[in-house]
């Protein structure tokens, strides 16, 4: 980077009494438009492009010292040494001033609020246009310069004694940095990098008169070490990149460094004077300098391109000090902080050289070829070089310096030195073993030399007609380019000394080094023309800059200072090989980067030309698997046989679309088969019926299916359909008409088969059948002769009438139909219809198992009644199971089953009033009902079980707490007893114990009143309460009084009547005719009169000594038939059951299904409320058809 002079200027005041005005300082306006200028008293204002003087200001009545631009761009400043600060406008009007109490110094903007603050020798002031005072502070020292931090929160005071003071806005000092020195490092610049980034730290230079140069941080920590200036500074300024500052002072030279501090150089010319100040443009691209001696100076920044290229990487020089290694096809970059001037790069294979100012520093790649690049320190030469041009080889570095080249290696020892005749312009690495690799070497004189590193004597390659610009060498060194500085270009085989190509206007060549016949060059006037052997190139391609590398389809052009990466259109070049018949060398530009469009034309040409192998290779590049299959088929055929070319060709052009062109070769071959079969694949059936005329009537047949397979292809399934069946193809007809849902067209095609197609009817009757074409399939079914298929189908709509008439006549059918609607009634929720129809279609197993899993559902879910109902149903159904045999055994397991099941009917029946007793806070039962209740289910499941679900704590508990209300202490003392040994609910012991406490503790005795006892009415003996549900003395079953006391429906104005106590004792003794008397002839007997005056009914007198009861004829007939109940039980070979009412005032009646007793007004109750019988559920329809 150096300092071109754009202007300069020196500034004299005619009639000033001062000889030499001094420029103190410089500022820029933020767009660049302005340069304000502080010389002498007055203001100058420059425009900075071209140096002239716009205006001048003379406000201030001495010295001006300072002047500052606002950020915003409205505003600047100007303080003097008059103490006066003067505040312009940018159009030059004055807006405001205000004085100090001593010499204005320096002065800053605020980057942020735009706040200037001002500082003289004794104090600094904040002033802001929103304010009308101005706040002052007084300070310790003599303020040289200030500065700002990038978010405007601190002012940072350079004093001279010293010290850097760090002031908030309000003044207030919030950091101090003092100078090693003290006042001998008199502070007389400080600025503030500006930031470069999110997150970036305020970076503090200073340079003080101890002639150094040194960084903190706002905490006052140094960054990095002081650097030594040699001379005394008067100013710093830094880039608006903050990546680079410049320092003047007490020298003529501006001095360059960067952000930490490596000196860089000098910027511009030197001066014999003192340099006072320095600003930078807005833009960084130029400065301007005010010197003791008047002179202002305005100055261009150049910054030249130190840069190198191998192949795909490239190395260039960044921020001065840094080299970034780029990878120009990948995009990865590596960067080498090198911490000093980067002279010089040079890269070569895995080596990369450095050049610094006082060393060369060698590198070596150490990452493979698919790893992320990482360069490392290989040799240092401390040695200072001066020369022109660096390259590096294996294990050597070649300096050049005007006609000298010198080979040294890489410990910096001169290995070999060559002297040209002229100035060497251009030199480039060939390559070759490692040591003696081969350079080209371009020289003034157009001369160009081929050297080895191993040999003394260099080979006049060729001589170009003037000064050799650049030039290049094909990647088998057969071929050399050479550009000289008029822009001709000249391509020479090297090998046969000949000339090969030559053009004009070009600045740039160079060689493919993935194709050596392939090179670029770029145009004087812009453009890139590709050139590939010997065909010419094609019109330039649209490009800024010049080439410097090819990497297979990519050219690497330089543009100003930055490298890009150009795509090349090789698609042209490689259609030139193509149309000059040129495959292998049209293949090998393809490879270097084609469009995908590029590969399908070529792979199709070569196929054209019957190029299989080229056509394959380019194919595989897109991956195009139908084509790549057919070059495999035509590999195949060609290995298996002789074919004609005809028939490659045909083959190309079927598969190309090319339909006509292909029927034509294979015509012209004789196989017209084969074009028939093109055609018919591709569904040109009226082409393929031309060439099937004289066919055969398979062929035919064939054509005509395929047409139809084409014609449901294209969703045209009723012509497919009659296309089908025009060929016999009955059931692929049947297929896709049903599948189009047309039941109409299924059932006509039902009608025209006939019988003996009985598998395609079929189908056609299950296809309307899986329409919901109920009747049509009906129809089919009926043409089959399959009745059974008509019952199905009602049976699917769940049409049970009709499909229960049909089947009358199937009695084989009637119970699957039986069984399907049961199953139907089961998913319907509709269990006990279903029960029945599971009877009915004899499948008692799956019968059995609904009761079953309706009985524990019930009983699970605590309804009581329910399971008992449904137990009911299950001791009915082994009943009439027993019935139905022919040979009754009393110990049959059917009859067995029956009174287990019955029993536990019972039980829950009976449960279900001492559930509803515990979980009801109310009860409609009696004391007496409830102490019965108990009772019975106590004695029912005492030696034969307790069913699932019954508690027998709450059976016990009941019947204990009746007990005590009824008095009967000694059962309540038996029963506590046993609860005793239960496990209760919890929160229930304590009652219990104190319950059991209280029985114990009875004052009335422990005896249990008579008329709570049970009474046997055949041998008018009492009994104990917990003595099983029978008589101890005669062995008689007690005869209970089933009815359901839940809560009956009732209004506001009634109230529920419990007219008997449920499981009361009923007064019934029962009696048997003699064995030879029917049922038939007991009942007439019963309803004749007495046969002598004299006969008397048996049962007024003790009848205890006369079990089993037996009576005859004469005593049936002496008993008054309206005493007696007959239970008429149902199923052949069973007697009826009689009884004696021993209390007639008592009407007594039975339910004729479940043949339990009740009293016959609690019946007539039960039945009118809820319609049936409380216990089996039998309607009232039902129990008066009966009566």
């Amino acid at each position: 980077m150096r300092g071109v002079l754009k202007w300069l200027e020196r500034i004299e005041f005619p009639n000033s009494k001062d000889s030499e005005i001094s420029v103190h300082n410089v500022c820029y306006a933020p767009d660049g438009s302005q340069l304000v200028v502080a010389a002498g008293d007055r203001l100058l204002i420059y425009d900075p492009n071209d140096g002239s003087l716009l205006n001048t200001l003379k406000a201030h009545k001495d010295t001006v010292n300072c002047v500052a631009y606002s950020r915003d761009g409205k505003r600047f400043a100007s303080g003097a040494s008059d103490k006066m600060v003067i505040v312009w406008s940018p159009q030059l009007e004055g807006l405001l001033k205000y004085s100090h109490g001593d010499s204005i110094q320096c002065m800053s903007f605020n980057p942020v609020s735009h706040h200037l603050a001002s500082c003289s020798l004794s104090d600094f002031a904040f002033w802001s246009a929103d304010q009308k005072a101005v706040q002052k502070y007084k300070i310790s020292a003599r303020v040289n310069g200030c500065s700002w931090t990038n978010d405007g929160q601190y002012l940072i005071l350079g004093l001279a004694n010293g010290t850097i003071s760090i002031r908030n806005k309000l003044g207030e000092e919030k950091g101090r940095i003092d100078r090693p020195g003290g006042p001998n490092s008199n502070v007389f610049s400080v600025q503030c990098c500006p930031a470069n980034g999110p997150g970036s730290v305020d970076t503090i230079g200073v340079v003080d008169w101890s002639q150094t140069l040194s960084f903190h941080t706002l905490s006052g920590q140094m960054i990095g070490k002081e650097r030594a200036l040699g001379f005394d500074p008067l100013c710093l300024q830094y880039f608006p990149s903050g990546e680079f500052c410049l320092v003047g002072g007490c020298t003529g030279a501006l001095h360059f460094f960067t952000r930490e501090g490596i000196r860089l150089g000098t910027l511009g010319d030197s001066f014999d004077t003192w340099i006072w100040t320095v600003a930078l443009h807005p833009n960084g691209q130029s400065y301007t300098i005010g010197c003791q001696d008047g002179t202002l100076a305005c100055f261009n920044i150049a910054s030249s391109t130190v840069h190198a290229l191998y192949r795909e990487r490239y190395a260039f020089r960044e921020n001065m000090c840094d080299v970034i290694i780029q990878h120009l096809i990948s995009g990865q970059k590596v960067r080498i902080k090198c911490r000093d001037l980067v002279q010089k790069i040079a890269i070569y294979r895995n080596r990369l050289a450095v050049q610094l100012p006082e060393r060369v520093v060698l590198y070596e790649l150490s990452s493979g070829e698919d790893q992320p690049m990482h360069y490392k320190v290989r040799e240092k030469i401390q040695q200072k070089f001066d020369c022109s041009l660096l390259v590096v080889c294996g294990r050597h570095i070649v300096l050049c310096q005007e006609k000298r080249l010198q080979c040294l290696d890489f410990s910096g020892t001169l290995q070999r030195e060559w002297i040209m005749d002229s100035f060497i312009r251009y030199i480039k690495v060939t390559g070759g073993p490692v040591g003696r690799e081969g350079l080209m070497v371009g020289l003034k004189n157009g001369q160009v030399f081929r050297i080895f590193l191993n040999n003394s004597l260099p080979l006049l390659i060729t001589t170009a007609v003037s000064a050799v610009r650049c030039l290049d060498i094909n990647s088998k060194r057969s071929k050399i380019a050479v550009v000289d500085d008029v822009g001709r270009l000249v391509v020479r085989d090297i090998v046969n000394d000949t000339i090969l190509y030559q053009d004009t206007g070009v600045n740039s060549v160079t060689w493919n080094t993935h194709l050596d016949s392939m090179l670029c060059y770029t145009h004087t006037t812009g453009g890139l023309s590709v050139r590939v052997g010997n065909l010419p190139p094609r019109a330039p391609q649209n490009m800024h800059g010049v080439v410097v590398g090819l990497c297979g389809a990519t050219a690497f052009c330089l543009r100003g200072n930055i490298m890009h990466n150009t795509p090349l259109a090789l698609g042209s070049t490689m259609w030139q090989f193509i149309e000059a018949g040129l495959f292998d060398e049209a293949y090998q530009v393809a490879c270097l980067g084609v469009t995908s469009s590029d590969w399908e034309g070529l792979a199709q040409s070569a196929l054209e030309a019957l190029h299989i192998n080229i056509a394959r290779d380019a194919y595989v590049k897109v991956r195009n698997l139908p084509w790549l299959k057919l070059i495999g088929e035509l590999r195949d055929q060609q290995q298996r046989s002789a074919v004609p070319k005809e028939v490659l060709l045909a083959e190309n052009c079927a598969f190309a679309g090319k339909f006509k062109e292909a029927a034509r070769l294979f015509l012209k071959c004789g196989q017209s088969s084969r074009a028939l079969e093109m055609y018919t694949d591709l569904r040109m059936f009226d082409l393929a019926q031309e060439y099937i005329k004289d066919g055969t009537a398979q062929e035919k047949k064939e054509l005509v299916r395929k047409r139809a397979e084409w014609a449901y292809s294209v969703k045209e399934p009723r012509a497919a359909a009659e296309l089908l069946l025009s060929a016999g193809e009955n059931q692929k007809a049947i297929d896709i008409v049903a599948e189009q849902g047309w039941a109409d067209v299924l059932y006509d095609i039902g009608r025209r088969l006939s019988l003996s197609d009985r598998e395609a009817l079929e189908s056609v009757a299950q296809n309307l059948k899986t329409l919901k074409a109920l009747p049509l399939a009906a129809e089919i079914f009926k043409k089959l002769g399959d009745e059974a298929q008509v019952v199905q189908l009602h049976v699917e709509v769940r049409d049970w009438p009709e499909a229960f008439r049909l089947a009358e006549s199937l009695p084989e059918l009637l119970p699957t139909v039986h069984y399907q609607h049961g199953q139907w009634l089961a998913e319907t929720d509709q269990f006990i219809e279903a029960h029945q129809a599971y009877l009915k279609a004899g499948r008692t197993k799956e019968a059995n198992r609904l009761l079953k899993q309706l009985s524990n559902t019930a009983i699970t879910e605590e309804r009581y009644l329910d399971a008992s109902y449904f137990y009911w149903l299950l001791a009915k159904q082994y009943l009439d199971i027993y019935h139905t045999k022919e040979e009754l055994n009393p110990i049959d397991h059917h009859l067995t089953e029956y009174k287990n099941h019955l029993r536990i009917a019972k039980v829950y029946y009976a449960y279900s009033v001492i559930y509803s007793y515990m979980k009801e806070p109310f009860t409609t039962h009696s004391p007496v009902s409830l102490f019965n209740v108990s009772r019975f289910i106590l004695n029912e499941v005492e030696h034969k079980g307790v069913p699932k679900g019954v508690s027998m704590f709450s059976v016990l508990f009941t019947l204990a707490k009746q007990a005590k209300f009824l008095q009967a202490n000694k059962l309540c003392l038996l029963v506590n007893k046993r609860l005793q040994s239960l496990k209760p609910p919890a929160g229930v012991q304590e009652q219990i114990d104190l319950n059991f406490l209280s029985s114990k503790a009875c004052k009335s005795g422990f005896n249990d009143p008579e008329e709570l006892l049970p009474l046997c009415y055949k041998c008018s003996n009492y009994s104990q309460h917990m003595n099983s549900n029978c008589c101890p003395t005669c062995r008689q079953d007690y005869i209970f009084s089933f009815v359901s006391f839940g809560k009956f429906p009732f209004s506001s104005t009634q109230s529920l009547v419990l007219i008997f106590p449920f499981s009361e004792i009923l007064p019934l003794v029962q009696f048997y005719p003699e064995v030879d008397i029917s049922d038939a002839e007991a009942e007439r007997l019963l309803l004749a009169p007495a046969k002598h005056a004299e006969d008397s009914d048996p049962f007024n007198e003790d009848v205890a000594s006369a079990l089993p009861l037996s009576l005859d004829r004469n005593g049936l007939r002496a008993i008054d038939p309206n005493h007696v109940l007959i239970l008429k039980r149902q199923g052949k070979n069973v007697r009826n059951v009689y009884y004696r009412n021993i209390l007639p005032d008592l009407q007594v009646t039975y339910c004729p299904q479940c043949l339990l007793l009740f009293y016959a007004e609690d019946f007539e109750l039960q039945v009118l409320q809820k319609g049936y019988c409380p216990f089996c559920h039998t309607s009232s329809e039902k129990l008066l058809e009966d009566f």
